[in-house]
């Protein structure tokens, strides 16, 4: 029988607890999970791509059957030369099931014998999303609870400069108003 290798692709901008999820729900399921960065240079990410690598190498560092890569151009050509069966990928409400639906569909006539699957996160990171993490932090709100610690404390560290740099403007025009 055929080792069943799947590919997890994404941007992972940051990774957030509901991309850990399917990761290790992922690699029950699957022989291999291939988490697959892309390279996309028409976005401006807040992590590069070895900044997002390295995370979650660090947060996948447990699990034995999952492997984390970066790619770029078209995911199913990625997947034949991963030699992938299947995509693995999360969806967390309506409006993402009609968008994941034309991928998949759009797959399947690219890549005939690639199969997609669909899987809900937990509850509890239903409405997590990696754009809403990053709008959150860099407004200075907490993240706790929506990415692991390590990503945490790397969102702190990139935005931190920025928060000061914030902070004494405004402490500046406060005490100018005075």
């Amino acid at each position: 029988m055929r080792k069943i290798i799947a590919i997890y692709p994404g941007s992972f901008d940051p990774p957030t607890n509901g991309h850990l999820d399917l990761i290790q729900r992922g690699s029950n399921i699957f022989e291999e999970l291939v988490v697959a960065i892309l390279r996309n240079s028409e976005k401006s990410p807040l992590f590069s791509v070895a900044e997002r690598r390295q995370m979650l190498l660090t947060l996948t560092a447990e699990l034995k059957n999952v492997r984390v890569d970066t790619f770029d151009g078209l995911m199913v050509e990625y997947a034949k030369s991963m030699d992938a069966t299947c995509v693995l990928r999360g969806i967390r409400a309506v409006s993402d099931y009609e968008y994941e639906l034309q991928m998949a569909l759009l797959n399947r006539k690219l890549e005939p014998t690639l199969e997609t699957v669909f899987m809900m996160p937990a509850d509890k990171y239903s409405y997590v999303s990696s754009r809403l993490v990053r709008e959150v932090a860099q407004a200075g709100g907490p993240v706790k609870g929506l990415v692991p610690e390590v990503v945490e404390q790397k969102l702190r560290a990139k935005l931190e400069p920025a928060y000061k740099l914030q902070e004494t403007a405004e402490s500046g025009t406060r005490r100018r108003k005075k």
